[in-house]
């Protein structure tokens, strides 16, 4: 569904050279995760007979009954279409190899070998095992085809690292699943395989592991899983040994971790002394459309890797989601903890982009128009630090405000309390008489309230912006934010244009977010900025109601504008479909927003997003704070006569 496959993690419980109750446990624990909907499991290094057997690797029985597990295992799984990944020593060749065996529908389907062997403080495996690296370099004299190994009672079986997944069910090419191998060392050298196998289109990586427990690895192996998730773009699958292997020398504690793109989805508790299961749905589609944009994954020759691939049937996507976090706000970051930390470097990337600006203008001033809103409060407190970053007098600073027909007291009142608070200039510049003026020389009957009557009002604003800006040798500052640009809710040559736009890349839930972090730091400017935070968002185009209170409330007309933030994430970032928009939306918002608020708010995202690109195709400069930019100059490049059709229908 939508690209999503669940993955499970196991760490059984255990016993050290014991392969008939290991099995028996690899068994009952595999028929758990694949009732619960796993399409892919993963068990730890070695995990049929225990990672800590030492020279008991070297004793012909254990060997032997090892394989003949591996093929006990598979019988017992073979109503199920998952795939199953367990660990065992297998002899190859003559030579003694830790694997990874790969089991799906009664068939061992692939084996990996490791190809790091540590040999170091209490790990020895050089003593007992080959390095895997000779097998799956393939036959280069055969196209790369893969070496194939023999297994007693299974056949012959391809040796290989990548896997690639035939016809994934319920799934389309958007979603195709390929698995990159590791085991456990692999992943802590300087170049893991999982780098190359991802180049190659591995978009999951699982790793087999047996890890011991030292003071603060488990923090640096997280690190690892995490940051190798985010350079691979991809999933990282990792499932180590628990408690229950030896512990002559040292401690294992059974750590699982499923990771996607450099996100923690799931996470095992530790020293667990039961058999422990962690899910995670993972979104593989999202991966492949990321990777799309990314010419590092281009520009690899992925050749001789894929000709040795095995070949799976096809995956039991996910029937909904139960292991998967979907954030409503995902522009907002997701926890106090890195609150502080993010809003910190986005207002310092914007002060340092206004700073670069008005030096290489060499403006005397900066010119602003102040509404009494978000977007304009975020823009003055910007241009406040960044005067003071350039040791200039706030005075400097002109903050205009340029009442019209449906400015209320509330928006006014509070943007001449923020102006004098940060100590800038302010003048008030009354444009209804303008704007009458205007309305008779162009023929418009001011009674009539369309888009002309609000789009006069706009444009007599940015004049008047402009005009001041070049008698007092200063720039004006933009303030309109991402939300804006994306659904071209600005008026053209008018609010849409200055000379530096310090919000361009900021979404409205974004902005609310810092003028939030910023009024709990500033005492002296909390209280305003709190108000204006409980102010409804309005451009303020058409007259006040008969209390006086905001009439033209732009969620009432858009929706709400977190929905349509969430859609310009998955939409801009991972070319989500609209169908999938509705199903991640409807799961993110299930307690917040109806179906019909979300099918409504699509509709107008998509018919907006399209049909106002000429806006964006001419938007002024401005910084770039995250991932998520429609600069027609870098990141997004769109025709702005593209059809909307297909997306609409």
């Amino acid at each position: 569904m939508f690209g999503f496959y669940r993955f499970a993690c196991v760490s059984p419980v255990l016993k050290v050279a014991d392969t008939a109750y290991n099995t028996e446990e690899i068994i009952r624990s595999a028929k758990i995760a694949t009732s619960n909907g796993a399409a892919f499991v993963v068990f730890p290094e070695l995990c049929i007979t225990g990672y800590t057997c030492s020279d008991l690797f070297h004793q012909e029985l254990l060997l032997q009954n090892s394989s003949r597990s591996l093929l006990k295992i598979a019988e017992a799984l073979k109503d199920s279409d998952a795939v199953i990944a367990v660990g065992l020593p297998l002899r190859i060749y003559g030579r003694l190899y830790n694997c990874a065996a790969f089991l799906q529908r009664g068939r061992v389907v692939a084996v990996t070998p490791k190809i790091h062997l540590p040999n170091q403080r209490e790990f020895y495996e050089k003593r007992h095992f080959s390095s895997g690296r000779d097998l799956l370099r393939g036959d280069a004299g055969n196209g790369y085809a893969p070496l194939r190994c023999f297994i007693d009672g299974a056949g012959e079986v391809p040796i290989t690292n990548f896997i690639t997944v035939k016809g994934c069910a319920s799934c389309n090419s958007g979603s195709e699943v390929r698995v990159g191998v590791e085991l456990c060392e692999d992943l802590w050298t300087p170049a893991p395989p999982s780098g190359e196998l991802a180049l190659a289109g591995a978009n999951v990586i699982v790793n087999l592991s047996a890890s011991d427990a030292l003071v603060g690895k488990r923090d640096y192996r997280r690190n690892l899983v995490m940051n190798q998730s985010a350079r691979c773009m991809a999933a990282y699958v990792y499932a180590s040994a628990g408690v229950h292997e030896s512990t002559t020398d040292m401690v294992f504690s059974g750590h699982l971790m499923i990771a996607e793109n450099g996100s923690m989805l799931t996470e095992s508790r530790p020293f667990s002394r039961e058999t422990e299961i962690v899910y995670a749905d993972v979104d593989v589609e999202r991966l492949n459309m990321q990777r799309l944009s990314e010419g590092s994954f281009q520009d690899f020759d992925s050749r001789a890797i894929i000709a040795r691939a095995a070949t799976l049937d096809g995956l039991r996507a996910c029937d909904a989601l139960q292991y998967h976090y979907v954030s409503p706000t995902p522009f907002v970051p997701g926890s106090i903890e890195t609150r502080d930390i993010n809003c910190t470097e986005i207002f310092n990337i914007q002060c340092a982009g206004l700073a670069k600006r008005l030096e290489a203008t060499r403006s005397k001033r900066a010119v602003i128009g102040l509404s009494g809103g978000l977007d304009s409060t975020l823009a003055l407190l910007v241009v406040a630090e960044t005067f003071k970053l350039l040791n200039h007098p706030a005075s400097e600073i002109l903050a205009l405000t340029m009442p019209g027909f449906g400015t209320t007291n509330r928006t006014k009142n509070n943007a001449v309390e923020l102006a004098e608070l940060l100590g800038v200039e302010l003048r008030t510049v009354d444009i209804q008489k303008a704007c009458l003026q205007h309305f008779a020389d162009i023929g418009h009957d001011p009674q009539k309230l369309d888009v002309t009557y609000e789009n006069v009002q706009a444009r007599e604003r940015t004049q008047i912006l402009m005009d001041i800006a070049n008698s007092e040798g200063g720039i004006v500052i933009g303030t309109g934010d991402l939300s804006e640009i994306a659904l071209g809710w600005s008026t053209y040559n008018a609010d849409h244009m200055s000379m530096y736009a310090v919000n361009c890349d900021i979404p409205k839930t974004l902005v609310r977010h810092i003028v939030s972090w910023y009024a709990d730091r500033s005492a002296a400017l909390a209280a305003v900025l709190k108000d204006i935070l409980d102010t409804p968002v309005s451009p303020e185009l058409l007259p006040a109601d008969s209390s006086g209170q905001i009439a033209q409330k732009t969620e009432s007309i858009l929706g709400a504008y977190e929905i349509h933030d969430f859609f310009l994430y998955h939409f801009a970032k991972y070319g989500a479909t609209p169908e999938k928009l509705r199903f991640l939306a409807k799961y993110a918002f299930k307690n917040q927003h109806s179906d019909d608020e979300i099918d409504k708010a699509l509709a107008v995202f998509i018919r907006r997003f399209f049909t106002q690109q000429f806006k964006r195709s001419c938007i002024p400069d401005g910084p770039k704070v995250g991932t998520i930019s429609l600069s027609p100059r870098a990141d997004w490049r769109m025709p702005s006569d593209a059809s909307a059709s297909d997306w609409m229908n």
